[in-house]
């Protein structure tokens, strides 16, 4: 049985290298190309593992990353300087990654007054509405600089660590059906064995069986928990592992 998912959460290839930029602490005024191509193909390559619907539009910035880091490449000899100099007078060549970067300059700038407008709206709604009582109970609040917003790019570059550590069982060929879990059966799993643990456990504590199906129902069965607000995920410092928060019992006491 194979799964072919599109994750309609996923905002397009700006948003994923903008995401890259952010976690790598790269300076978006001088992107070292090697470094973030490398990194953007590693993430369509886990995305791809997980049998998730790659749109076009990754694949044509994944072109365009390789172009772009092409031609930086490129030897110039003395002779096309020379030639380049005397067509543009005292102009120097454009730099091949101008255009990307004045594209994420000009999303990252829309995509900061999309967050701004969406903090306005919920300040805004606790003007009508009491917040959420004893979450502090399942989310330390004493960490140093948490980053408690996971997005779906965070999932990914921890299961992307968490295949480095582990081998990828291939499935073997057998006359012997196997027996897929259905993503219902294991969300029930997932918040059954927070139950077991007081409501937290890691990410990478999900995978115990590394295999395809195993992680590709897994995967979808978190995601599909966070869209319910059945569990929220946290990630402490940037590069740590991500921990799974139930949400049960958070509104117990709101009626």
């Amino acid at each position: 049985m194979e799964y072919s998912v599109k994750i309609d959460a996923f905002e397009g290839p700006l948003d994923l290298l903008l995401h890259l930029i952010n976690r790598y602490e790269i300076d978006i005024y001088d992107i070292p190309m090697a470094q973030i191509t490398k990194q953007y193909l590693n993430f369509i390559h886990t995305m791809q593992q997980l049998e998730l619907d790659v749109a076009s539009e990754y694949l044509v910035m994944a072109a365009t990353l390789l172009a772009i880091k092409s031609k930086m490449l490129l030897p110039k000899n003395e002779e096309t300087l020379d030639e380049e100099l005397e067509f543009n007078g005292d102009e120097m060549e454009e730099d091949p990654r101008d255009e990307l970067m004045k594209r994420l300059l000009e999303y990252r700038k829309y995509k900061e007054a999309a967050t701004h407008l969406k903090e306005f709206e919920q300040d805004r709604s606790l003007l009508y509405t009491r917040p959420p009582g004893n979450l502090a109970q399942y989310i330390p609040d004493n960490r140093e600089n948490p980053i408690s917003d996971v997005s779906l790019y965070d999932m990914l570059g921890a299961l992307q660590q968490l295949m480095k550590r582990k081998k990828w069982k291939e499935p073997k060929l057998t006359t012997v059906q196997r027996q897929e879990i259905p993503i219902q059966q294991r969300m029930e799993q997932i918040l059954e064995e927070l139950d077991k643990v007081k409501g937290r456990q890691s990410f990478s504590s999900l995978f115990p069986v590394f295999e395809r199906s195993y992680i590709v129902v897994t995967f979808l069965a978190v995601l599909e928990l966070m869209k319910n607000n059945a569990i929220t995920c946290v990630q402490e410092k940037n590069f740590e592992d991500i921990y799974i928060y139930s949400m049960k019992g958070v509104y117990k006491d709101e009626a």
